[in-house]
């Protein structure tokens, strides 16, 4: 029984042992079956945390090539520095090591190295972007805990050339660590030109020293591009301009050199500038990286009459020829007064208007034209919008609608004032007449790696006979007008406006006594090339102004560009008009036949020379007129009556008009246009060609002498023309 007893128990025992083993087999087994299946992606995570390193392969950044392929930004190859926090048993004196050698903040590394070594992390990058000695110290010391890479940093060939164009690279903080584009067509177009990063695994060993790599993706190159910039004639605006800032010193200044019919930007400078490989330094000019050109919006003064007198072209009966009553100087408005620039002119043609500059002039015809055209032709020609360059800051420019139009704003508007743009939407709109009245979409970009960047069709906005007419008068700014000191060129001919707006001062809510000078043009005249626009900052003094500070820098960037370009010269050598400066008060009506050019052997025939002497001063245009009327005030117009008739006064300059309200848009002064009968038309200046071609047109029999271009005709200008009567043409070299 005791044995029987005893082997109970003992099975008893080996039970419960059995059943022991079996729980805790079961436990096991559950245990696993948690770790395995239930928590595997878990354990399995912080398992690959601890084995492997995620690395990013950067992707190599486009290179930007400019119109003729030359390098303009780059990638090359640099070495960057890791190391591996885990294997750094003092941070305070790695850290002290590595920041004396790389020149780097010594708390600030230790900080990120002890951080580092606390999170267990076993890769830290310490500095991007080696220069090859600093990679020499350190490679000889042999620390164990640092790594090299062989990375791609940016760098910018010819340095301070079409920096604003480009932009750079940097860290923007509130997108992150990543290094981007962060100004210009880096920033504009940084997705095309990062590519797509690849991805990279380093197996790691307890130390975390890597004991195998696996790549999971592969970088994608980003796509190169290439600019409308032409190198060249990049150099020779940013020197131009840069001499003609510093010649004035004013503040900065811009300049652009445009292809009018398919709107490449060929050129595009600011001063001052800066060195796209530095960064930034606290004795930087703040504004040296700001992209003016595209970015600072100012008023154009009087280069906004050329829009002015387009919309009254097309809008009203106004001609070149349409006399305008400008007064002695002097024009009264609510609460303001405006004053000529010199002095007062009288009664003039329009085109006389755009050559003087007159602002009562463009007021006058601002007011004919009307607030609802004028807001419209401002917008036709792309104020107050982008004009979709894809530059990152572009401005809109300031176009307000007419619903805050004040008592005085068209008249401001009319001669330039109480509209911001920016030095694009200017040239853009020179586009205009130059091409022949389609306004174009500003270009920078032409290729996208092989494939060219598509082009929007121009947009007609303006008739091309338009077109031809502001032509002809803004060449009359260059020939007698305020562009005539500066603005002729050596060998081609050109037209272009002039304006001095005086600076807002947003404190005192007046105007002061500085100025933007500018100046935008094009040439030739028949067939233009180029747009070259000139804007300089801050001038001051009379010689600040655009005639001054800006036309000389046109004419000088103009030149070296239709070279470059081999346009052909449409004076020839021995025609070239050499201006003699006069004095500064020179009235522009006085212009000799030596500021149209030399003399030649024609001059030796009495009759000859005494026809050039009789026209050594250019009648004015007006001479024909039937009727000099007063100028009406608006309050006259306002109220719905005409002006009063006055009695055709010869050699008497009208009264100036007085403005006491503002009229609706529709109400305007009364313009008298010239009588109707013909005219003798003015062939002065012109080449045998373009003459003979006017005279065909118009069914003008002429007799013509000499050769080269016309400086001097039998009847004068202005003067009525008979069926029958032929034009004596004097053609002198």
């Amino acid at each position: 029984m005791e044995v029987r007893g005893r082997s109970a128990a003992v099975n008893h025992r080996l039970t419960s042992m059995a059943v022991i083993l079996l729980l805790w087999a079961v436990a096991i087994f559950a245990r696993l079956i948690m770790l395995q299946v239930v928590e595997h992606k878990k354990y399995a995570d912080r398992a690959r945390k601890q084995q492997e390193e995620q690395l990013a392969i950067a992707a190599p950044r486009g290179s930007i090539f400019d119109r003729n392929g030359q390098p303009l930004a780059i990638s090359v190859p640099v070495n960057s520095l890791s190391v591996n926090p885990m294997q750094i048993t003092n941070p305070s004196m790695s850290a002290g090591v590595l920041a004396s050698y790389l020149n780097l903040d010594r708390s600030v590394l230790e900080e990120k190295l002890t951080a580092a070594r606390r999170n267990h992390k076993g890769f830290l990058w310490i500095k991007h972007g080696m220069d090859p000695f600093e990679t020499d110290k350190l490679k000889g010391l042999h620390l164990a805990y640092a790594t090299f890479h062989t990375e791609a940093a940016r760098h910018y060939p010819s340095g301070e050339t079409a920096a604003h164009v480009l932009g750079g690279l940097g860290v923007i903080p509130s997108e992150g660590s990543t290094v981007q584009g962060v100004m210009g067509i880096e920033r504009g177009l940084d997705k095309t030109l990062r590519g797509q990063e690849g991805s990279e695994r380093l197996l790691v060993d307890v130390h975390r020293n890597p004991i195998e790599s696996h790549v999971d993706s592969v970088a994608h190159a980003g796509t190169p591009l290439t600019l409308s910039i032409d190198s060249r004639m990049q150099y020779v605006a940013e020197r131009e301009l840069k001499a003609g800032v510093i010649a004035k010193h004013a503040r900065s200044g811009s300049a652009i050199v445009m292809n009018p019919y398919t709107g490449e930007i060929l050129a595009m400078a600011n001063y001052p500038t800066y060195d796209p490989n530095t960064r930034p330094t606290s004795q930087e000019d703040p504004i040296s990286r700001w992209d003016l050109a595209a970015s600072v919006p100012f008023e154009p003064g009087s280069m906004f009459k050329v829009i002015t007198l387009t919309a009254a072209l097309e809008t009203t009966n106004l001609t070149p020829d349409s006399m305008i009553p400008t007064g002695n100087g002097t024009l009264v408005l609510p609460g303001r007064v405006v004053h000529e620039s010199h002095h007062g002119y009288g009664t003039i043609s329009m085109a006389d208007v755009l050559a003087k500059s007159s602002n009562i002039g463009a007021i006058m015809i601002g007011m004919k034209v009307g607030r609802d055209n004028m807001y419209d032709y401002a917008h036709r020609f792309g104020f107050g919008q982008r004009s979709g360059l894809p530059l990152p800051a572009e401005s809109p420019g300031i176009l307000r609608p007419i619903t805050r139009w004040g008592t005085t704003s068209l008249a401001s508007i009319a001669m330039g004032q109480e509209v911001s743009v920016t030095s694009i939407q200017i040239a853009r709109a020179a586009c205009v007449i130059a091409n022949g009245g389609l306004l174009v979409k500003p270009r920078l970009v032409v290729k996208r790696g092989d494939k060219p960047e598509p082009v929007e069709a121009p947009v007609r906005i303006i008739k091309p006979e338009t077109a031809i007419l502001m032509r002809q008068m803004m060449e009359g700014v260059v020939l007698r007008g305020t562009g005539r000191l500066h603005a002729r060129l050596s060998g081609y001919t050109s037209a272009g406006k002039t304006g001095t707006a005086q600076i807002f001062d947003t404190a005192t809510h007046h105007y002061t006594h500085n100025y933007n000078a500018s100046f935008v043009g094009f040439a030739p005249v028949t067939n233009p090339a180029l747009v070259v626009l000139v804007t300089v900052h801050n001038t001051s003094g009379e010689n600040g102004q655009g005639a001054d500070a800006a036309a000389p820098v046109f004419s000088a960037i103009m030149t070296e560009a239709l070279r470059m370009l081999d346009v052909p010269r449409d004076i020839p050598e021995t025609e070239i008009a050499s201006v003699k400066p006069g004095k500064k008060d020179k009235n522009f009506n006085d212009v000799s036949i030596a500021d149209l050019g030399g003399s030649s052997i024609m001059e030796e025939d009495p009759s000859v020379r005494q026809l050039l002497a009789e026209q050594m001063k250019i009648v004015p245009t007006d001479a024909a007129t039937t009727e000099i009327p007063a100028a009406p005030s608006l309050a006259m117009a306002s109220s719905g009556r005409g002006p009063a008739p006055v009695p055709a006064q010869q050699n008497v300059l009208p009264a100036p008009p007085v403005v006491t309200q503002a009229g609706p848009p529709s109400a305007s002064p009364v313009l008298t246009a010239r009588s109707q009968e013909a005219m003798v038309p003015d062939f002065r200046g012109k080449s045998m060609r373009d003459a003979l071609a006017e005279a065909s047109g118009s069914g003008i029999e002429v007799t013509v002498e000499g050769s080269g271009v016309a400086r001097a005709q039998q009847p004068l200008p202005g003067t009525p023309l008979h069926q029958g009567d032929k034009i004596r043409i004097v053609f002198t070299r």
